[in-house]
């Protein structure tokens, strides 16, 4: 498993609050805040977002914003001069004389709270914009068939499934767009060498890894393997093995049904002092106490 699949594995939109809105100028929609990741896509006309800190972003038909983070934004017509503040992550219906004439919006809401995905939402800009032709955007299709059906049987996993597809769609394309100044994990699983060594420690987190059986995996020499991985990723192969255990484990700890002692196992610590130590190091508090505080 590569990283990024790793890391997006448990995102998902459920019954995510997704309204269509066609909106007629002048309009604004304020979004509160307070969700860690929040999608936004414009399906006709185009609209301006707004951060809290005043940086703006234009939107055309097409485009997808991700905007991360709890602080509020803002999107906005041409003119901008109607405030309507607006619920967290969704957006309500408008009345609209002219279709064609309106701005149509989707949007939804993902809330991340594994600690795997906080390597991801620190690789992410405040805003993540990707501009494509609308006809491109493939999910997109899916999504307006399937928002009416949302209230069918089933209506809402469906609609909540193409939202968790438009958000790995997005943030892969962005990711390839980015070339050399991706996040290290990411230019790593494409690494010919690092590549197979970040997939063999996502799929099996808990094997006793050396430097040497790393290596094995990329059919190079133990020195050539280091010093690549340390290249691409900046940082020697066992720690990022270590990290990945300690993320890992801690989603293990927020399951009160998990034993502390199987938890450590599941991440290849058969000794309960020594994973304590580790998790101490990583996390700054002990696995029991990490768990007090999740709960």
């Amino acid at each position: 498993m590569d990283p990024l699949s790793d890391m997006l594995a448990d995102i998902r939109a459920e019954d995510a609050s997704v309204h269509q809105a066609a909106l007629e100028a002048p309009w604004r929609l304020r979004f509160e805040g307070g969700s860690p990741l929040t999608m936004v896509t414009v399906v006709t006309g185009e609209a301006a977002l707004a951060l809290a800190d005043e940086t703006v972003h234009h939107l055309t038909a097409g485009s997808t914003a991700i905007v991360s983070g709890p602080s509020h934004f803002d999107l906005v017509d041409g003119s901008g001069t109607l405030d309507r503040p607006i619920p967290a992550a969704s957006i309500q219906e408008a009345p609209q004389s002219d279709p064609d004439a309106s701005t149509v919006l989707i949007a939804g809401t993902y809330r991340p709270a594994r600690a795997r995905h906080q390597r991801l939402l620190r690789a992410l800009p405040a805003a993540l914009v990707l501009h494509e032709e609308v006809d491109d955007v493939l999910w997109l299709h899916s999504v307006r068939d399937a928002l009416t059906r949302v209230d069918s049987p089933g209506g809402q996993a469906m609609l909540d499934r193409i939202l968790d597809w438009g958000l790995v769609c997005t943030i892969g394309c962005w990711l390839e767009r980015q070339e050399g100044e991706g996040p290290g994990w990411y230019r790593g699983a494409l690494d010919p060498v690092a590549g197979p060594a970040l997939e063999a420690i996502h799929r099996h987190p808990d094997r006793a890894w050396t430097v040497d059986a790393l290596a094995a995996r990329a059919n190079v020499s133990r020195a050539h393997f280091a010093k690549r991985f340390n290249e691409v990723m900046a940082q020697p192969p066992l720690r990022y093995v270590t990290e990945r255990r300690m993320e890992l484990a801690a989603d293990l700890l927020a399951d009160p049904e998990i034993p502390v002692a199987a938890a450590a196992a599941a991440v290849g610590y058969r000794d309960p002092f020594a994973f304590s130590t580790a998790f101490k190091r990583h996390q700054g508090m002990s696995p029991r106490a990490y768990r007090s505080q999740r709960r």
